[in-house]
């Protein structure tokens, strides 16, 4: 079981925690639970590390952040000893959670859970700080950001876990934003590679890493709230949405003589900025000369389209960053203009990315050009196209993002057709 940080933000908030750990070690479960810092708490550590020093050693960096996940540990043991369990907290270099030697962004390598779950097995509940980790030189290492999702996943596959919980503070993966659409629906069931690509188009229920571990280790994920009341159902009973493979949902459908629907969800991101060079020379490495410097520069690339040359040898370059790195991308372009060859560079920070996603698109031609016919009939322009296997994303203007949600929304049939749906 996997709580975040709003699950996690204050005693009373810690209780309703410790009662739903309680309430399904008595339903005969072995638990281990990992948690999140208070919210905001891991900003406020990461304040204090710039004031210290704004040239911060990482290495110290991640033994100030990775004490925010301690703390809820030890309340969450100490809470749940009141409530008469039996609980300990089990810190990232108790068990140990060994990672490669990259602080801030550390990646983990295995989890040794032979005395975790001995300890299990006599009825102890385990809760255990995620974020964080060992290296091999001794030091506290975290994650990253959104790294206790990837903590629990890995805990669930080194212990053989039936199941992981990731607790939130929404209810499951709906079709869409239910804010912006009322009739968005949860979905019972979706495929790792569907949650890949819902979470890195802009859903934010998961964390894409965790995402890729379990899909890499085979743990069944289940997303739900723990914004929930005391006599409310347990977990066992999936109120939920179940992140499984795309094996296992077939047989699931097929027991269920359910058809597999077409399209899963639509996301939109507003994190995006546009960026068009023109008049590049349109010649072998050209390209090569705008995505290297950007690369080497960890910046993320996403969208990306050439335009057809012109009769002058030269062509027009548009693709796409997230919103945070249009300034350094700016700057770093404009220092190499000269090496590139590029008339002008212009940006567009006022964009959304609106995506559809779904497995059904394997076997199912005309999704892509649904979409595109979608947003033509109620004047939504298209600027950029990108494709996956089975998700088709485009480019459009800031203030359409609401409009368009709705309108693919319906146009796939995602719509619920009631409040009980």
């Amino acid at each position: 079981m996997k709580f975040g940080g709003t699950s996690m933000a204050g005693t009373e908030r810690i209780r309703r925690v410790a009662n739903i750990v309680r309430r399904h070690q008595e339903a005969g479960h072995e638990v281990a639970v990992v948690v999140s810092a208070m919210a905001g708490e891991t900003d406020r550590l990461v304040n204090f590390c710039r004031e210290a020093n704004p040239l911060y050693d990482p290495a110290e960096y991640d033994v100030v952040v990775a004490s925010g996940e301690q703390v809820t540990a030890g309340l969450l043991a100490l809470t749940l000893q009141a409530m008469g369990c039996k609980a300990r907290s089990w810190l990232g270099w108790q068990l140990p959670v060994n990672t490669v030697e990259a602080h801030s962004k550390a990646r983990i390598e295995g989890i040794d859970a032979d005395a975790l779950v001995a300890a299990m097995q006599t009825g102890e509940v385990a809760v255990i700080p995620g974020f964080q980790g060992i290296s091999q030189n001794g030091r506290v290492t975290t994650l990253g950001r959104g790294g206790s999702d990837t903590s629990a996943v890995a805990v669930a596959a080194a212990v053989k876990a039936d199941r992981c919980d990731i607790y939130t503070d929404v209810d499951g993966v709906y079709t869409t934003d239910p804010r912006i659409v009322v009739k968005a629906r949860k979905q019972h069931y979706v495929t790792y590679e569907e949650m890949l690509e819902l979470a890195s188009v802009g859903a934010k229920v998961l964390q894409t890493r965790s995402v890729g571990l379990a899909m890499k280790e085979g743990v069944r994920v289940q997303v739900l709230s723990s914004f929930v009341d005391d006599d409310a159902p347990l977990a066992d009973t999936i109120p939920g949405t179940m992140i499984v493979s795309d094996d296992e949902l077939a047989r699931i459908q097929k027991d269920q003589g359910m058809e597999r629907q077409l399209i899963t969800g639509i996301a939109h991101d507003k994190n995006e900025a546009k960026v068009i060079l023109t008049r590049v020379p349109d010649r072998p490495g050209a390209v090569a000369h705008i995505f290297g410097p950007l690369a080497d520069a960890g910046i993320n690339v996403d969208m990306i389209i050439q335009n057809v040359g012109r009769d002058k040898g030269e062509t027009d370059v548009t693709f796409t960053v997230t919103s945070a790195d249009l300034v350094r991308t700016q700057t770093l372009l404009e220092e190499r203009q000269g090496e590139i060859g590029f008339n002008r560079i212009l940006t567009d920070p006022k964009v959304a990315k609106i995506s559809v996603v779904g497995v059904g698109m394997k076997s199912h031609a005309g999704v892509a050009a649904q979409m595109f016919q979608s947003l033509a009939d109620r004047g939504i322009n298209i600027q950029a196209i990108s494709t996956s296997e089975i998700k088709v994303s485009v480019l459009i203007d800031e203030d359409e993002t609401e409009l368009a949600v709705r309108v693919l929304h319906t146009a796939y049939g995602l719509d619920a057709e009631s409040e009980a749906a």
